[in-house]
């Protein structure tokens, strides 16, 4: 692995102060970690973030798997904010921190002391992170959400299902990692922004908010038709001409289907040739893009009797190499053991305390290598070293902030 991954330094000095928990805001920190700035998690002393102990982990680990997944490459220190000492400690290093970011409840962040203004106030040039369900102004900023509360308020449960079946949260936790993704993006931005100006900024995205840039071209259909997008199955929400959707492959398991598209006329024609069915390239009958939607079933039955008697992996190679686009559809469990992803470090194995777990990664390389996967950090674990880099404590500075209760 050491030779497919490497440790990045482009936002090396980069410090960030990380007070959030569970997907949403703890991804947005660990997109920086990944790409070298030292994020230092603020956690409560007894048990850390929610999401250490809220799901399953390794036999006899502390930590759950989900915990790993979206804390690699940071740091912990454990702090009681509802100690005076402790939000005098988190301030210090507000004070010192490039970036801080959070996700509590609605309300919290500014109750117990470390709102926008008050930490301005200590540090101007600090770039101020906020990811909450909804945004302010929204009739329901004081509601709470987790990631299918987005999905269903930001509209990608409307446009996802089958057309007469009811709406379906899509799989991919978009409200929440779709979300810290916009936020570490926007980050990037006004961290290079600050380089000329010298000024902070505050950010603030609501999941609700994010959604609706995931489904723009729902929207897009929306102005072409005059009405609400609808679900249109495994076809995509533009009603893509067929043949377009999921064709089943032998054996006939639950994941034994394969994507074809084949819209453009040239996509079409290679796809006949590769279903042995190039008598009926140039067939009026099949031509124009409105021909084949008037025969929508009879298309599909064709793509059908030519997947049904292969297997996915050789559909796709198939049908793929005639120039159609096309995907077998690969369940988690064939993605983790293919092994061209773990050659190429996008799968990488974390050598956690606890054991070796493997994950994805961060999924862009740079000049060829993707950054290196850090295990994620026990609770507290870098406490010491922490507060004496950026604080200038020492051990016994330390030792006494353990006895007073602050951390």
């Amino acid at each position: 692995m050491d030779e497919t991954a490497m440790p990045l330094k482009c936002l090396a000095g980069v410090k960030v102060l990380d007070l959030t928990q569970f997907e949403a805001g703890p991804t947005s920190t660990e997109a920086l970690a990944w790409l070298g700035a030292e994020v230092v998690k603020v956690e409560n002393p007894k048990g850390g973030e929610p999401g250490r102990t809220a799901f399953v982990g390794p036999k006899g680990s502390p930590d759950s798997y989900y915990f790993f997944e979206f804390n690699a490459n940071k740091k912990s220190v454990t702090i009681n904010l509802k100690s005076e000492r402790g939000l005098a400690l988190v301030k210090e290093m507000a004070r010192r921190a490039d970036v801080m970011v959070e996700n509590m409840a609605p309300g919290t962040i500014e109750r117990i002391g470390l709102g926008y203004d008050v930490i301005r106030a200590i540090n101007p040039g600090i770039i101020y992170c906020q990811i909450k369900g909804f945004g302010e102004g929204s009739p329901y900023e004081k509601n709470l959400a987790f990631d299918m509360i987005a999905q269903a308020c930001g509209g990608t449960m409307s446009i996802t299902g089958e057309p007469d079946g009811p709406p379906c949260k899509p799989g991919p936790s978009l409200g929440d990692t779709g979300t810290g993704m916009l936020m570490a993006i926007s980050i990037l931005g006004a961290l290079y922004e600050r380089k000329s100006t010298g000024q902070g900024r505050r950010l603030q995205v609501a999941m609700q908010d994010a959604m609706l840039h995931y489904i723009r071209i729902a929207f897009q259909q929306q102005a072409v038709t005059g009405h609400a997008a609808t679900r249109a199955g495994s076809r995509s929400v533009t009603g893509s001409p067929p043949p377009a959707g999921i064709f089943q492959c032998a054996p006939g398991g639950p994941n034994d289907w394969i994507y074809v598209f084949a819209r453009q006329l040239d996509h079409w024609h290679n796809l006949l040739r590769a279903i042995g069915h190039e008598e009926l390239i140039g067939d009026p009958r099949y031509e124009t893009i409105e021909a084949r939607r008037e025969r929508r079933e009879e298309v599909e039955a064709m793509v059908a009797d030519f997947t049904r008697c292969h297997d996915k992996h050789t559909a796709m190679r198939l049908i793929g190499a005639a120039g159609v686009p096309a995907g077998a559809v690969l369940d988690t469990m064939e993605l983790m053991t293919e092994p061209s992803f773990e050659r190429r470090g996008i799968l990488q194995t974390m050598q956690h305390p606890s054991g070796p777990f493997k994950m994805p990664s961060w999924p862009v390389r740079f000049d060829g290598a993707p950054p290196k996967l850090e295990p994620a950090p026990l609770l507290g674990q870098h406490s010491a070293e922490v507060f004496g880099d950026w604080l200038g404590m020492s051990a016994g500075d330390i030792e006494a902030l353990k006895k007073e209760g602050a951390i």
